[in-house]
């Protein structure tokens, strides 16, 4: 009987040993894990900048051409503008002067 006993106790020092070896890999397991994903995070957060420079410049470039855009629009809808009133000044002031020279017109 002392060796069937003796047999069990054995396999449960092993399987003990097993199950402690196991937690021990896994928790190795996470901790790498952890690791990696702490250094790809801190890898990423010292690249992003590079990442994000094309597309600020490409942002910046169009803001620009735009900008560009709306002021030659501007510059030219001021000139029209301005000939509009200079014309519409003339008109004005010839009607006043027919108008004074001829007051029956």
């Amino acid at each position: 009987m002392d060796d069937p006993l003796q047999r069990l106790l054995d396999v449960e020092a092993r399987a003990r040993a097993l199950l402690d070896d196991a937690t021990r890999q896994r928790k190795r397991i996470i901790d790498e894990a952890l690791a990696a994903a702490r250094d790809a995070e801190a890898r990423f957060e010292s690249e992003r900048a590079a990442l994000r420079d094309p597309y600020l410049g490409d942002a910046r470039g169009r803001a620009e051409q735009a900008t560009g855009e709306l002021a030659r629009k501007y510059t030219e809808r001021q000139r029209a503008l301005r000939e509009l009133a200079a014309r519409h000044e003339t008109e004005a002031v010839d009607a006043a002067l027919a108008l004074l020279l001829d007051p029956a017109a």
